[in-house]
């Protein structure tokens, strides 16, 4: 890597932190500010970067646009893979990744428990909006007259005795959600299952994702899976942060 390029990475790594002033970033790479300015008009040129007024620099859109072209290449399947994989082997419990398209939450990633029980869950599949834990971390981060909508038109089917069976209900519960930063399902979808689900965001913080772990109780009983809540959301985390997310 050309010396100029080694720089221009550094200038865009600390200007990732938070806003500088030129001076700032001309210690950061030990040159004269006028040798940082010729780096940065450049990618000001093509919105890498842009500076205000005061002459402070930030990232610029177009290094945005194409953080989410990069990502959109891997797809949030092949991020999280590797992360999922790992939740899935040291807990030995099914492990779902899931995304809410087009109006509808679907699983798009699936690892079986070792256990023997299975869940009739699928790649591909719909999940239900109202009492999956995966569709509560979705919708919890919908705009709240969006949230509305969606509760507004959802068919309440009643799987179990436990599942929410109406608007406001729902919505209470997806206020829990955004505010505790997971959701869970305790039998609402099938009897005897238990679910957590944490969310998956991109590099705007926006959710993308959610991944949970879902057991029998006859394998662990709610409280048992609770215990997991912390290892699941270090993995929500952890895929977040691949997708670009600041800690």
């Amino acid at each position: 890597m050309s010396q100029a390029v080694a720089r221009a990475a550094r200038l865009l790594r600390e200007l990732g932190e938070g806003e500088r002033t030129l001076d700032e970033l001309a210690a950061v790479i030990e040159v004269h500010k006028t040798t940082a300015l010729r780096l940065l008009r450049p990618m000001e040129d093509e919105r890498l970067v842009q500076h205000d007024a005061a002459h402070r620099y930030r990232l610029g859109p177009q290094l945005f646009a194409l953080a989410g072209l990069a990502l959109e290449q891997r797809g949030i399947r092949t991020v999280a893979a590797p992360r999922l994989r790992e939740l899935n082997a040291e807990t030995g419990q099914t492990v779902h990744l899931a995304a809410y398209e087009g109006g509808e939450v679907v699983y798009v990633d699936k690892y079986d428990s070792r256990h023997p029980v299975r869940m009739y869950s699928r790649v591909g599949l719909r999940a239900p909006l109202h009492c999956a834990a995966v569709s509560k971390v979705l919708l919890a981060d919908l705009p709240e007259p969006e949230r509305r909508r969606v509760a507004a038109e959802i068919e309440y089917i009643p799987h179990t005795a436990d599942t929410i069976a109406d608007s406001r209900a729902l919505l209470a519960e997806l206020r829990t959600v955004a505010e505790q930063g997971w959701a869970q399902d305790r039998a609402e979808h099938e009897p005897f299952i238990n679910c957590i689900a944490a969310p998956i965001r991109d590099v705007t913080g926006r959710v993308v994702a959610a991944v949970s772990i879902s057991v029998p109780d006859m394998v662990l009983p709610h409280e048992g899976l609770l215990e997991l809540l912390p290892r699941l959301r270090q993995t929500a985390e952890a895929v977040s942060a691949d997708c670009g997310l600041a800690p």
